[in-house]
């Protein structure tokens, strides 16, 4: 699911919170499917670390996974999370609110597309994540048929309007780059969500699914 843009893309997501949110109810089998492939990289019990979503939306996401914290700069997002059960604190990636070495486990889906700088976003990321700490990215990956298929018509769409998406590759490049170890992957959505009809299993590797998810490590030895 593409969240809505404008020059401040959070004003726009405060503008279509609601409809941003009922797409996931709309399209489940779309939805069940990113949820699924997340959960391939996803610890056992994530609910006994301490964990958060950046770009944590209306929550979809960081509450069926089992994440309690959560990042987001649009306050009409804010408040579904928080109905949810996260708690939210308003903020952006490129400046989080946090400590260094706060959390065990980062989530970032479907909203790294709308980073103003995507690589200082990772690198703060880096910055609050515990030394051995994971990163799980979900998200479009434009080198894939949906990705181009995305590209092709983003202009003409209220939600995707002028954000930049990134190709898997680019964005593992980013992580080893920031020094990340244990790099995997896997796809999924094969087709354009909202004409899925059943939940797809995930597959290995990156390029043919839509939605991609990159799991990497801090290393422990030392700070990125």
């Amino acid at each position: 699911m593409n969240k809505p843009d404008s020059a401040k893309p959070f004003e726009a997501f405060d503008k279509y919170a609601p409809e941003y949110d009922t797409w996931y109810d709309k399209y489940k089998p779309a939805y069940e499917s990113e949820l699924l492939a997340l959960k391939q990289f996803l610890p056992a019990h994530p609910e006994k670390l301490r964990t958060l979503e950046i770009g944590v939306g209306t929550g979809r996401f960081a509450s069926p996974l089992g994440v309690g914290y959560g990042v987001e700069p649009s306050k009409a997002m804010a408040l579904f999370a928080k109905r949810r059960g996260i708690e939210v604190v308003q903020g952006i990636a490129e400046a989080l609110p946090f400590k260094t070495r706060t959390f065990d486990l980062i989530l970032i889906v479907t909203a790294l597309a709308f980073f103003t700088d995507p690589a200082r976003g990772l690198r703060e990321t880096a910055r609050v994540l515990k030394p051995g700490g994971q990163l799980i990215i979900g998200m479009l990956d434009r080198e894939s048929p949906l990705g181009q298929y995305y590209v092709a018509k983003q202009k003409k769409s209220s939600f995707s309007s002028g954000i930049r998406f990134l190709s898997a590759t680019e964005v593992s490049g980013l992580l080893a780059g920031l020094g990340y170890e244990k790099l995997e992957s896997c796809q999924t959505l094969s087709g354009i969500p909202e004409e899925l009809e059943e939940v797809e299993l995930p597959e290995e590797g990156t390029g043919k699914g839509g939605f991609a998810v990159l799991s990497a490590r801090k290393p422990g030895d030392r700070t990125l």
